[in-house]
């Protein structure tokens, strides 16, 4: 089995997940069923699949969670800053303005808010890489140069 790779706050929030869905989200969801449940006929009570389908969201959101806590690889950046890992961030040049991504695990990866996968096309081109290197990346929208101009 392939760990999955995640940084320390990454993990810190998937602990998070995990803890409020079985702490509050698991026993609203249990409370609303039973609630539901004793409204009468299951078959037109609306309610009641709700709250069958939330229960059943939660309880396979947990499972995912515990699958990939077990086999979790936690990565800490080294803090060097000399090359880009997992864990960096990278202030890069492209197309003549600056830019910052953070290098995440997969689970973590969240390109809306500059969270880039480690396997992604430009997280993978950017891993190993130094301040001035310059990186082509072949995306969607064509062929795009990065220039490294800091890695915190």
């Amino acid at each position: 089995m392939k760990p999955t790779v995640l940084t320390k706050n990454g993990f810190q929030k998937i602990e998070k997940e995990l803890d409020d869905l079985v702490k509050n989200k698991r026993p609203y969801a249990i409370d609303r069923l039973h609630k539901a449940r004793s409204m009468g006929d299951l078959s037109e009570n609306s309610e009641y699949s709700a709250a069958k389908e939330e229960l059943a969201f939660v309880e396979g959101r947990i499972k995912e969670i515990e699958e990939i806590l077990r086999s979790v690889e936690i990565v800490e950046n080294s803090n060097n800053n000399e090359s880009v890992e997992i864990g960096s961030t990278v202030i890069v040049e492209v197309n003549g303005r600056k830019d910052e991504f953070q290098i995440v695990g997969e689970f973590e990866a969240d390109p809306m808010n500059k969270k880039l996968s480690f396997t992604a096309p430009i997280g993978k081109a950017l891993l190993n890489k130094k301040v001035n290197d310059l990186i082509e990346v072949e995306i969607p929208a064509g062929k795009v140069a990065y220039k490294i101009i800091e890695i915190k």
